[in-house]
């Protein structure tokens, strides 16, 4: 598996400089019956020319995606698929948004979950019904349970078809923790024991990035599992805010307990990554996907661990999934509809997932892919427990608003990490910084 990283590739949530310009689909909420650039290209002598806005740009992530089409269009030769590709998620989002407001957007997209939400309120993509004939068509009923939450919108129905998709994975030095008589940890308490224990010497237990108000990274991501683990998710199903509950300060009291005692370090750019890879860092939270990253900075200097989030005080495993989903948008002619829905069907085969996984690192969406990839897991045990947590995994709410209220636990981190801000008072803050959010985004 050879691969460049895209931008924030192993997190779950992108805010992205991208989310004012959904405020522009106010004004483009009537286009969805306009031409499109699928239109445009259209069908000819027989065959019909479909688009895709993606951002698998780099690296086994086009090379794959590349591959999966060029097999796509031999068994579908009636159907011909451009690739548009974009340089990130915060690029894509303004690229579909502005190709909506002009008339031009592509047959289909990759989309995190809140743009789906604030496209289907303006009517600019359509419900999966509509091109498959059915809210659940029977691939629906292959995939993980958790994946399967995550294409309805607050609507019920389902208007997403994924595509790549993660879990978030700890990856450890086994042999520090050998050498230290501990294992690896099943729960967060032990965790911070652990964190604790291998802490000095030029070692520590885990460095976080929290990332930015526009990008939040690890950091945040770990105080979202930490407080979904103690029983209370950051945001509620319905997208309210949940910023300042016990739960959450719980969790963020539990990150500055480990920084004060000297087994956490804040940094940027991957700093867990590069500290388990030069040997300084027991532990890194990342993504599945990102495990050739990792794999990649040990270098095979000592033995890698892989395991799922430990449970917290609810004793009940949590997980956050990460990636997208796929939409078709409402400009495409009733032909590329069709089309598009084949090969979305197809970007979601067993056969497909189970390429697209062994390439890529994302986890497959399905289960039936798994006996595809017995020599891939023969070599990367840590993919069947990965790709297990895809069955109780919780993706972001499909609120438009989420995203930027996910912002100020950003600024909440940031606070009572580096300038020792008391964690309820930071999180009271952000919590009410995060209602105004809500009540901004519900209003548009």
């Amino acid at each position: 598996m050879t691969s460049s990283r895209l931008p924030h590739a192993g997190y779950r949530r992108i805010a992205g400089s991208a989310l004012a310009a959904v405020t522009v689909l106010a004004a483009v909420a009537g286009c969805s019956s306009s031409g499109s650039k699928s239109t445009d290209a259209g069908s000819s002598g027989g065959t019909t020319t479909i688009s895709f806005m993606q951002i698998m740009i780099n690296g086994s992530q086009k090379s794959t995606l590349v591959k999966l089409t060029n097999d796509f269009e031999t068994a579908n030769p009636n159907i011909k698929v451009n690739l548009e590709y974009q340089p990130d998620y915060g690029t894509l989002h303004a690229k579909e948004t502005a190709a909506i407001a002009a008339h031009n957007a592509p047959t289909i997209g990759q989309v995190y979950e809140p743009w789906a939400a604030q496209f289907a309120n303006s009517q600019v993509i359509l419900p999966v019904s509509q091109y498959a004939g059915s809210d659940k068509p029977d691939q629906f009923n292959t995939f993980y349970a958790g994946v399967q939450k995550d294409l309805a919108l607050p609507d019920g129905k389902n208007w997403m078809w994924p595509f790549n998709k993660s879990v978030q994975v700890i990856y450890s030095n086994s042999d520090l923790l050998k050498a230290k008589g501990l294992t690896a940890p099943t729960t967060w308490e032990q965790f911070a024991t652990a964190a604790k224990a291998v802490s000095g010497n030029g070692v520590t237990g885990i460095a976080i990035d929290p990332g930015t108000t526009a990008s939040p990274a690890s950091g945040t991501l770990m105080f979202q599992a930490l407080a979904a683990s103690n029983g209370t998710p950051d945001f509620a199903p319905d997208g309210t805010p949940q910023l300042n509950s016990p739960a959450a300060v719980q969790a963020l009291s539990y990150l500055v307990d480990l920084k004060k005692a000297g087994a956490l370090q804040v940094g940027t750019n991957y700093p867990g990554e590069a500290a388990l890879g030069a040997q300084k860092g027991l532990f890194d939270l990342s993504s599945a996907a990102g495990y050739y990253y990792e794999n990649q900075a040990v270098g095979g200097k000592f033995a890698m661990g892989t395991a799922v989030l430990p449970t917290g005080s609810t004793g009940q495993p949590t997980n956050i999934m990460s990636g997208t989903n796929l939409v078709e948008f409402a400009g495409a002619s009733k032909a590329q509809q069709a089309a598009g829905w084949k090969y979305m069907q197809f970007l979601a085969s067993a056969s497909s997932q189970a390429e697209w996984a062994s390439q890529t690192g994302y986890l497959p969406v399905t289960a039936a892919a798994l006996p595809l990839m017995s020599d891939f897991i023969a070599k990367n045990p840590y993919l069947p427990t990965a790709v297990g947590a895809l069955a109780y995994a919780v993706a972001e709410p499909p609120y438009s608003w989420v995203a930027k209220a996910e912002g100020e636990e950003v600024v909440a981190l940031q606070a009572a990490l580096d300038t020792g801000t008391d964690p309820a008072t930071a999180l009271n803050t952000a919590q009410t910084a995060a209602l105004a959010d809500q009540k901004a985004g519900a209003a548009q």
